[in-house]
């Protein structure tokens, strides 16, 4: 049985915010993320959108 994932491939981390970039998962979530039910991961999921937005707002304010 496969377990889905919000992964992309491009797997890099920024430190400030502590958050992958490719997928918007935080550090604890991509370390715990094959223990997690799936209720959890699609939870997870749901926020990511969100995340990915505010982070890219963020950062296009501080340039």
């Amino acid at each position: 049985m496969s377990i889905w994932s919000p992964c992309v491939k491009v797997c890099f981390v920024d430190p400030d915010a502590a958050i992958c970039v490719g997928c918007f998962r935080t550090l604890p979530e991509l370390a715990q993320w094959t223990r997690f039910s799936d209720a959890e991961r699609e939870a997870i999921g749901a926020e990511l959108p969100e995340r990915k937005k505010a982070y890219r707002e963020k950062k296009a304010g501080s340039s």
